[in-house]
């Protein structure tokens, strides 16, 4: 088992990759959270009884659609890296008057932290 501490940079890094997510929320582009996600993401989750499941597109379709949350407000509750691979908590509130928590699983590809699975809850 590795004990050598975490680089304070690999946090710093990932926390850039979220704000990628958080900066397309804001704008209300999907285009703009790509940069977060690898190519192969997925993402899961319930919108009311039913069950949101499939490719990453679908986030950045519904960002499109969804339009600016421009009072949107974030924060990375926690970040937990094992070498190459590292899971985030982030808490959303007001994307357009929705409150959301979501959990990221990353892998870091090519040096770089890409978002690999989106898991959220829709607060009621």
């Amino acid at each position: 088992m590795n004990n050598a501490p975490i680089k304070l940079s690999e946090y710093e890094a990932i926390s850039k990759t979220v704000q990628h997510y958080i900066d397309g929320a804001r704008s209300g582009r999907g285009e703009d959270m790509k940069p977060a996600f690898h190519e192969e993401a997925t993402i899961f989750g319930y919108v009311g009884a039913d069950l949101l499941a499939g490719p990453i597109q679908r986030l950045f379709d519904w960002n499109d659609q969804n339009g600016p949350a421009t009072g949107i407000q974030a924060r990375i509750a926690s970040i937990d890296i094992i070498d190459t691979i590292a899971t985030v908590r982030l808490e959303l509130d007001n994307w357009t008057g929705h409150r959301f928590t979501d959990l990221f699983t990353l892998l870091k590809v090519n040096g770089a932290w890409k978002i690999m699975n989106k898991v959220f809850h829709l607060h009621p």
